[in-house]
């Protein structure tokens, strides 16, 4: 592929994603994340600010003992300080120390920044640049120039942010990134602004736009229609204040998009939702069910009629195929649900025979609705639905019958944490299996004695957690006697499932959802 279809990808998840509120990376993570971004194929890493603390400057020392296949590391920091030479300064220094391949630092757009923030003089300001682009040249380094507040500068005085420009390519830098630092631009003037500068200098020209507008991705696109050769931002949009631009959107675009390629491999593409998970378990997040392109719901269909379009032509509901990106398409059930959701849902459980106009379909529509109404949904409970649908063809097996269950709560002292505790007795099989368990809470206590019940019958139980726990109250105005809904999702580390019970008891509905998830569980086993 030619030069000019291709768009480096310049990622900052590590420095200034973990810039973000609630966001922190151990170093252990950040060598595990660095190694996924290089075998997905991004061209720079920027490990973090070599003057900044000591876990980014051991991360540096630790990556160079990992063999990276493509990607490039980058140690960020700042122009020289006003006043000193570069050759003395201590920032300047710490870049060479960092001993990576490219260099990225960032320096002044902004006369107001100059003037009120660096407190110096607009010349010195260039000088300070230029002599940090040259300082990092002359000893070997490939240099990014980040031009902080560029599209702010450039409105204020075009003139003088050009200068600082011409300023970083005189002192030999590689690329030029032009910086939305603050996120308030819009698409039609990161365009016009990077469409003037790539007509204005003979060096790549790169961006780095913030989400405060929520047009960080919609920047970044538009200013690779401009000419912009490299995109810096984040895996899932981490970053300062509402985030940077989200590399996982920006990529799936250049390349189902635009006739550009920006991975080492495009046919990595397919691992992008697995990426964008990875880094959200590093971080300690919860992944996010509605973003684009890798979410759980990025392509998940509620209205029967969306459904059945998208049965018959599958891109007349979804922008791209979802395995492109490692994602699959989810059919939503819900009150807007019609034949052809239910008939989704037969053909995922190999129930193709049954005809969309039959009674067993018109059946299950009516039950659905009517168990609606009682305040179940169905739409983050696939998998209780699936048991629904047994239970009206009649083709539910039950796997063990309750014959009773006691939890107690108690609190031996003021001071004392509570002991919760649950007792079991479950038929199964014909034998009779009495437990007891033992917990944080009273759901938790009655969920370890189902699974000591359920062990010596069906050991593979023991691979599956509760993933997440949430509580609705359907009728407030009932206070304490409002009925409740509980929705569980479970996994066996391969395959996720929701399930859903409601009652007037918090403990009854944990346990209808409880059940439906280990039945689930061995209706998986059972299909194998």
């Amino acid at each position: 592929m030619s030069a000019d279809k291709k768009v480096y990808i310049y990622d900052t998840t590590l420095r200034d994603g973990a810039q973000a509120e609630g966001v922190t990376f151990s170093a252990v993570a950040k060598i595990h994340v660095a190694k996924m971004l290089d075998s997905f194929g991004v061209d720079y890493i920027e490990g973090g600010y070599a003057a900044s603390n000591p876990k980014d400057m051991e991360f540096f020392r630790a990556i160079k003992k990992e063999n990276l296949k493509h990607a490039k590391i980058a140690a960020f920091g700042s122009t020289r300080h006003a006043g000193v030479k570069v050759e003395e300064d201590k920032g300047s220094l710490a870049l060479l120390e960092a001993d990576t391949e490219v260099c990225t630092i960032f320096g002044k757009t902004w006369l107001l920044h100059v003037l009120e923030v660096l407190k110096t003089t607009p010349e010195e300001n260039l000088a300070m640049i230029e002599d940090t682009c040259r300082f990092l040249k002359q000893n070997g380094k490939e240099v990014i120039y980040d031009a902080e507040h560029f599209f702010d500068g450039y409105k204020d005085d075009p003139g003088y942010a050009l200068r600082t420009l011409a300023a970083a390519a005189k002192g030999g830098a590689d690329v030029l990134v032009l910086c939305d630092t603050n996120g308030g631009c819009l698409p039609h003037e990161v365009f016009e602004i990077t469409t003037t500068i790539r007509e204005t200098f003979d060096v790549k020209v790169g961006v780095h736009t913030h989400n405060d507008s929520e047009t960080g991705v919609a920047n970044a696109m538009e200013a690779v229609r401009a000419g912009a050769m490299q995109v810096q931002g984040t895996i899932n949009g981490f970053g300062e204040r509402c985030g940077n631009c989200n590399l996982v959107s920006v990529v799936a675009n250049i390349i189902t998009k635009t006739g550009k390629t920006c991975l080492a491999d495009p046919a990595q593409l397919k691992n992008l939702k697995q990426l964008s998970q990875f880094v959200n378990e590093q971080a300690n997040l919860r992944d996010n069910k509605r973003a684009a392109f890798v979410g759980e719901s990025a392509f998940a269909h509620k209205a029967g009629m969306h459904v059945d379009g998208v049965r018959k032509v599958s891109h007349s509901f979804e922008h791209v195929p979802p395995e492109s990106v490692g994602n699959d398409r989810r059919i939503l059930i819900s009150e807007l649900s019609g034949a052809s959701n239910v008939m989704e849902k037969l053909i995922e459980m190999g129930l193709d025979n049954i005809d969309r106009k039959s009674p067993e379909v018109r059946e299950i529509l009516q039950t659905m609705e009517k168990m609606e109404k009682g305040g179940y949904v169905y739409e983050a409970a696939d998998a209780s639905f699936k048991m629904l649908i047994k239970k009206v063809l009649k083709e539910h097996k039950s796997f063990f019958e309750l014959e009773g269950f006691r939890v107690i709560v108690e609190k031996r002292s003021k001071n004392a944490p509570c002991v919760t505790e649950a007792t079991i007795k479950l038929n199964v099989n014909g034998e009779r299996a009495f437990t007891v368990g033992e917990g944080d809470g009273p759901v938790d206590a009655l969920n370890m004695a189902l699974r000591n019940a359920l062990h010596e019958f069906y050991p593979s139980i023991d691979g599956v957690y509760l993933a997440d726990y949430r509580v609705s109250i359907l009728d407030p105005e009932e206070a304490t006697a409002a009925k409740t809904r509980v929705l569980i999702e479970s996994s066996d580390g391969e395959t996720t499932w929701g399930t859903v019970g409601v009652s007037e008891n918090i403990i009854e509905a944990s346990w209808e959802a409880l059940v439906d998830g280990v039945e689930y569980k061995l209706f998986l086993d059972e299909e194998k």
